[in-house]
């Protein structure tokens, strides 16, 4: 049981919920202290909800939860407070419920929101593929698709690859390709269940939170010789080959050779 409870209390989302609730209790001591010292100043429910936010947040970095989070934390006691001053119907927040499940599906779990990478990184990527021969590449995470079917679109000789766990993500990448006769394949899968050993490059635009186990699993399946990607999110204790950064592009990518 004792396990059980500590392995849920590792998940992000859980911690999130608790460190809210934590929020609320500290939230109703300063209140209480306010009115016993300053009885005169009432604070309005907006300011409340407010400072529920705020406090949430600050909790949330200093459990050194991901900066989205952070944000989470902040935004999400004025959502609801706003929500209900609206009196929305209940099947308005049924149907966000199920978009945000299919678009950002276990997120909770592997801690990787969806990020879309920009043509820029493409062009980046493209420069760095090997040209003297065929290639196999992966891109772990590969959201809507566009790097799939512009790399392919490029290396006809190539096999280009998505794999992509949430599954409007998916379908949208899926359909994509169908529509436009791509050569590029799309795959639901978490990428933690896919042979790395099986492709040349591995392209990866994930969170900083993954990046470690990432690595371990690059060591332990990626042939000598092939290629590791990642956009923005470095490996920690780990230094790139390379770093491309252009003035086109908002992120670094980084490069890895096994």
């Amino acid at each position: 049981m004792m396990r059980r409870l500590r392995t849920a209390w590792r998940l992000p989302a859980v911690q999130a919920l608790l460190l809210q609730i934590l929020a609320g209790c500290l939230l109703g001591l300063l209140l209480v202290m306010w009115w016993y010292f300053i009885p005169a100043v009432l604070v309005s429910t907006g300011i409340a909800v407010l400072l529920q936010g705020v406090i949430a947040a600050l909790l949330a970095r200093w459990r050194k939860l991901a900066v989205w989070w952070w944000v989470i934390q902040l935004f999400f006691p004025m959502a609801l407070f706003l929500a209900m001053a609206l009196h929305l119907p209940p099947v308005v927040f049924l149907a966000a419920f199920l978009l945000f499940l299919l678009l950002y599906w276990h997120t909770f779990r592997t801690q990787v929101p969806y990020y879309p990478s920009s043509f820029a990184v493409w062009e980046a990527v493209a420069q760095l593929l090997p040209t003297d021969r065929s290639i196999r590449m992966v891109d772990i995470g590969s959201g809507l698709g566009g790097l799939v079917l512009n790399l392919s679109s490029r290396r006809l000789d190539s096999e280009i690859m998505g794999v992509e766990l949430a599954p409007l993500p998916w379908l949208i990448s899926w359909l994509r390709a169908r529509l436009s006769n791509s050569r590029g394949r799309f795959i639901r899968a978490d990428y933690v269940d896919l042979d790395l050993s099986q492709f040349d490059v591995v392209f990866a635009y994930l969170s900083p939170a993954v990046m470690s186990a990432l690595w371990d699993k690059a060591q332990a399946e990626m042939r000598p010789g092939s290629m590791l990607l990642s956009n923005e999110f470095k490996i920690e204790h780990h230094a790139a080959d390379r770093v491309i950064q252009t003035e086109r592009m908002r992120t670094p990518l980084y490069a890895w050779y096994i």
